[in-house]
């Protein structure tokens, strides 16, 4: 698949303890299926190849010999197989019995990794049986197959076609151990670790193995690929579980039912980890010398993405958090602004309050900090400042909300004053230009800084990151304040946000209208409405839906993914409901004005950084405000 996925997959087959025949078979099964299913790296549990659960039989050369015969037979049958797979198997090194990761592509053994930390406790004591991985490295051969195969744990496998697609093993116990052979792994450039495991189940096990998997591949920022051992193993003493786990910098992309053997896939995005790297200056190369194993793969024809693709990223995913994650949202905006009222010692703060999202979540914010102070709201001043293209009904909304939460309320018609201006500099009111526009937008601005000078306070903004990266604001207008508390919530945010607060007040009056306001298009309202008194001049209508601008500013920012996988992942993301020509058209739109309207982000004030995502030119974005986005265009 292009754009940097390459399809993994994780499986448990059945097997029977001893018996490589059976087992061989099992094996290529899984691997068979796993590759019609477009599988380009497939992990198998830890000894899948004897079974683990062998005890004693691992000292019986017997065992020992077939297992290598039966490595040798697996390769030669999977020859034409255009899939890198991982099985587990005894072997011996040196006179010395290791617990080893055999990895396999088209006939040819890439290499054998050996177990690191052995477990010696309980019912798991390798040690009678296995020696941990020596510190040298050498190569071997393979009794009735080929020579010179890299034997010893610093080993990366890299793919001579694709520079991102790099990987390392690594054996069960090795992740539980204080220092992970795959932290050295990982900084020594594998983008993703595999795990041949076979641990049992315990009363909640389950949990933990999935907590540490995740927090690895977060920790390592690669794709972690768990293969655990299952049915078919001994239940002498414990059970296995067959808990198979592919994880990517942090999330859970694929995981088995416990106690069903099968396979899972996940499309593990290689491309992305490798631009995680390059951003993260805590994650550095490791210097200690490691073997380098290339092979050369021919990519997967795989046309669908196993993997979930969010439309709305920077909305929270989990209900089941909801309250925890905005409350914490909404608390370090109101923190933010707490400091600032006590460094500047002001008496008061001024909000032009619209109607619209933005204001609203502003208002709730300074209302939570005022909280946090245990002032009187009163000493917020709420001002709403009707014109040419003020609505009744956002007009109504932002009376109810500042009534509702007790904050002093101005109203100041603006209008004589805009037209003052228009006579003054020659512009005819009837042009209803961007002048027309950005007229009434400065003019608000200026109130607003004037009472804050009149009443000894400033002046708290409600501009959001979805229109700082379009540049949906009127320079020296909305765009500026002296504090912008929605400077890095994106508008797919603030809704989820608005909405939030609206389920769970206690205040009746405050209720009805945030609904009302979630109801209300999004809108500058700076053209007149229409005869009912309805909104003419939709946001969206202008700049696209807000849905794909932010989904469009996550991935080029977040993720750092180029224009073309962007467009390739809002297909899957938004396929039930826009077209290929539509989300073009937005995408493209969305690069224009994002470069065109940098010089707006450089002077951006002070606000809060709440998730990921910011564009405050003093620590997150740092871009010239006459760079061009040809090379960015040309992908679509």
């Amino acid at each position: 698949m292009r754009y940097g996925y390459i399809r993994t997959a994780a499986a448990t087959p059945k097997v029977q303890v001893g018996c490589c025949s059976y087992n061989k078979q099992q094996i290529l099964k899984a691997v068979n299926e796993a590759y019609r299913n477009g599988a380009e790296l497939l992990v198998l549990p830890e000894l899948c190849i004897t079974g683990y659960t062998c005890g004693d039989l691992f000292g019986q050369s017997a065992l020992i010999d077939e297992a290598e015969r039966t490595l040798a037979e697996i390769a030669k049958e999977t020859a034409d197989i255009e899939m890198i797979f991982a099985a587990g198997l005894p072997f011996v090194y040196k006179n010395k019995l290791y617990n080893c990761a055999a990895i396999l592509h088209k006939g040819r053994i890439l290499g054998l990794v050996p177990k690191t930390y052995l477990p010696n406790y309980n019912e798991f004591y390798e040690m009678r049986w296995f020696s941990p991985a020596p510190k040298d490295s050498g190569y071997v051969g393979i009794a009735g197959g080929e020579r010179d195969i890299p034997f010893g744990t610093d080993i990366i496998f890299g793919d001579k076609n694709n520079k991102d697609f790099t990987f390392a093993a690594e054996l069960c116990e090795d992740l539980w151990a204080p220092d992970p052979p795959s932290i050295r792994h990982a900084l020594a450039g594998a983008n993703i670790i595999i795990n041949l495991s076979a641990g049992n189940e315990i009363t909640g096990k389950a949990e933990y193995r999935r907590d540490l998997v995740s927090g690895q591949s977060g920790r390592l920022i690669c794709g972690y690929i768990y293969a655990c051992a299952g049915d078919g193993e001994s239940t002498t003493d414990v059970v296995f579980s067959g808990h198979d786990i592919i994880a990517e910098n942090g999330h859970i992309l694929a995981e088995s039912t416990l106690f069903e053997n099968g396979i899972i896939y996940a499309d593990t995005d290689v491309m992305s980890i490798a631009a995680h790297r390059r951003k993260n200056t805590s994650f550095r190369p490791d210097t200690r010398e490691h073997t380098a194993v290339c092979f050369e793969h021919i990519p997967a024809d795989n046309t669908d993405l196993r993997r979930f693709v969010d439309p709305h990223p920077f909305v929270p995913s989990d209900e089941g958090r909801r309250e925890y994650r905005c409350k914490t949202i909404m608390d370090i905006q109101a923190q933010g602004l707490k400091k600032r009222i006590e460094h500047v010692h002001a008496q008061h703060v001024v909000i032009g309050i619209s109607g619209g999202l933005d204001s609203t979540l502003s208002l709730i914010v300074t209302a939570r900090a005022f909280d946090l102070l245990n002032r009187d709201k009163k000493d917020i001043i709420t001002v709403t400042m009707p014109c040419f293209g003020t609505s009744q009904r956002t007009h109504d909304n932002a009376v109810k909300m500042c009534e509702a939460l007790g904050t002093t309320f101005m109203e100041i018609n603006i209008q004589n004053a805009v037209l003052q201006h228009f006579g003054d500099i020659g512009h005819s009111k009837y042009v209803r230009d961007l002048t027309y526009e950005n007229s009434q937008a400065r003019e608000r601005t200026q109130v607003l800084m004037d009472i804050a000078g009149r009443y000894n306070g400033f002046v708290v903004g409600t501009g959001d990151l979805s229109e700082l990266a379009l540049g949906w604001a009127t320079y020296n207008g909305d765009h500026m304040s002296m504090y912008g508390v929605n400077a890095s919530i994106p508008k797919t945010l603030i809704k989820y946000l608005v909405k939030y607060v609206a389920d769970y007040t206690d205040k009746p009056l405050l209720k009805v209208a945030l609904y009302d306001v979630l109801d209300t298009p999004v809108s500058p309202e700076l053209l007149p409405p229409d005869k009912e008194g309805n909104i003419t001049q939709i946001t969206e209508d202008n700049v696209g839906p807000y849905e794909l601008h932010d989904f469009f500013l996550y991935n080029m920012m977040r993720m750092s993914f180029p224009a073309d996988k962007i467009l390739f992942l809002a297909k899957q993301a938004f396929k039930d409901k826009y077209d290929d020509e539509t989300l073009e058209k937005w995408l493209k739109n969305f690069y224009w004005r994002f470069f065109s309207q940098q010089f707006k982000r450089s002077c951006l004030p002070d606000g809060p950084k709440v998730g990921s995502v910011s564009l405050s030119p003093r620590g997150d974005w740092r871009m010239p405000s006459d760079a061009v986005p040809t090379d960015w265009l040309k992908d679509i």
